[in-house]
């Protein structure tokens, strides 16, 4: 796909791919220290109308399969330290790639995650660790 005008400017990135879900832009890079160093323009990328952009590369080594990191300054988040949706993009898109079902992606967010994925025919898995930060009852 086309990149909207001003996208891979904001990004401060030279693009391999770019894609596009009915959510997200997906950009990959040729490196992992290319997503790690990328410096994105946050004032430029709220211009850009899409819910989010994801940045990602293969890995640069094991565990992991590929890197990401996820960026919505449209929606108030600059970067995500983990996302889930971004990962089930990422499932498929690697997957086809790498030729493999069961991928270790690590989002190089300034606090990092590890989520695996698993790709099972119409289905995206992820499976991880979570950590409850709010646990309550709802009253209708």
């Amino acid at each position: 796909d086309e990149p909207p005008p001003g996208l891979v400017a904001a990004l401060g990135v030279d693009p391999v791919v770019v894609g596009r879900n009915r959510l997200d832009y997906l950009v990959e890079v040729a490196s992992a220290a290319a997503v790690r160093a990328a410096t994105p323009d946050f004032t430029a990328l709220r211009e850009i109308p899409t819910r989010g952009v994801i940045l990602t590369a293969p890995a640069d080594a094991a565990p992991h399969d590929f890197v990401s990191r996820f960026f919505a300054p449209l929606t108030g988040i600059d970067e995500d330290d983990a996302t889930g949706s971004a990962h089930c993009c990422l499932g498929p898109f690697w997957a086809e790639r790498l030729g493999k079902r069961d991928l270790t992606g690590y989002q190089a967010s300034p606090r990092g995650a590890v989520i695996r994925v698993r790709v099972a025919d119409k289905r995206v898995e992820l499976l991880g660790q979570a950590v409850t930060i709010v646990h309550g009852h709802l009253a209708i």
